[in-house]
């Protein structure tokens, strides 16, 4: 029997990261939605708004998939980094340096021959100018006296995404290894910033309404996996993927298993959510159950089955809702008030 541990693990530590991560930065990312929370209503028309995309993405043409999946990443690494971009001279240093020796190893492995002769030169050059850019800023910000936003700061972040997407795309550094780091990130900025727009009640109802239209797009119109295909063919970094452990080798290969962004989101929200109504170590036990089930799930695919594709939300929502329904058996039996018999006079 084949089985997996590496994927249920990965969805784990992602899970936790985002937990953890969202707690610390909840107060600054609030802000940027104006402290708005999804309604009941919201909630129903965020699921419809991704049915509907999910349905008609294969009808769309591919320049213009990539334009707005392209826009929506560069804009959510400018508006994240933008809201952390107030930062002290000594964490200055260490973004922008992080940037600048980034580009320099782009820009010298692509030299030394990654990256196809036709794109060689003005890939490097494209490199070498975004790490003077970075230096600069780094000059620029060290002069001003001012903590405040910096703009210049939130650019750099999107433009190193932008000319690794545009110059590697086609080359082994891309897939997976790029899209794996770029997918993970994703995920947790994501879960970051739109984890302040729910409330105890409302993730309920999306969780609701998010894997019912899972199952039907997955196991029974087929409509998501075409769409995944469709986008993941582009290049995108819509999902992550990573080899089984134990290896499975099929055809001469190593298999991979894949795992798109949205369960990440949807493994992040319902932890991050347990985290602020239970405390850490209830959210902790439900993300490890979320893991431990969809491992269990994985089994349906890696063996002998009647099972092409999973919909990942329906183990995640199964891993989660018996830890928190005991929770909260628990936390009303507490509240439960006991008959006390008045003293007679």
């Amino acid at each position: 029997m084949y089985f997996d541990i590496l994927m249920p693990a990965i969805l784990f530590m992602v899970t936790i990261a985002a937990m953890f991560l969202g707690k610390r930065t909840e107060a600054k990312l609030k802000a940027t939605v104006e402290e708005r929370e999804f309604k009941t209503r919201d909630s129903a028309i965020l699921v419809g708004m991704i049915a509907v995309a999910v349905s008609v993405v294969m009808f769309v043409p591919s320049m213009a998939i990539l334009a707005v999946f392209l826009l929506s990443y560069c804009s959510l690494l400018f508006t994240v980094t933008y809201v952390f971009s107030d930062i002290n001279k000594k964490r200055m240093l260490i973004y922008c340096g992080v940037f600048i020796v980034a580009s320099v190893l782009a820009g010298t492995v692509g030299f030394l021959g990654v990256l196809p002769e036709n794109l060689r030169v003005i890939g490097t050059l494209a490199f070498a100018s975004l790490a003077s850019c970075a230096f600069f800023a780094l000059l620029y910000a060290l002069r001003s006296a001012e903590t405040k936003h910096k703009w210049y700061f939130a650019a750099l972040s999107p433009a190193l995404f932008l000319l690794l997407f545009f110059f590697y795309n086609e080359t082994s550094l891309w897939f997976p290894y790029l899209l794996d780091v770029y997918g993970i990130l994703f995920a947790l900025l994501i879960v970051l910033y739109l984890s302040t727009l729910f409330n105890w009640k409302t993730v309920f109802i999306f969780a609701g309404f998010i894997t019912a239209m899972d199952i039907v797009l997955v196991w029974v119109t087929g409509t998501m996996v075409q769409a995944a295909n469709a986008v993941s063919g582009l290049g995108l970094p819509v999902l992550v993927a990573f080899p089984t452990i134990p290896l499975i080798v099929v055809e001469g290969g190593i298999l991979l298993l894949r795992l798109g962004l949205g369960d990440f989101f949807f493994a992040g929200i319902l932890a991050t959510q347990t985290l602020k109504k239970f405390g850490k170590k209830t959210a902790v036990v439900s993300a490890l159950t979320m893991s431990v089930s969809f491992g269990l799930f994985e089994l349906l695919l890696l063996n002998p089955s009647d099972f092409d594709a999973l919909p990942a939300t329906l183990p995640i929502v199964l891993g989660w809702l018996p830890i928190v329904a005991v929770k909260m058996l628990l936390a009303r039996k507490q509240k439960t008030p006991t008959n006390a018999t008045s003293p007679s006079a």
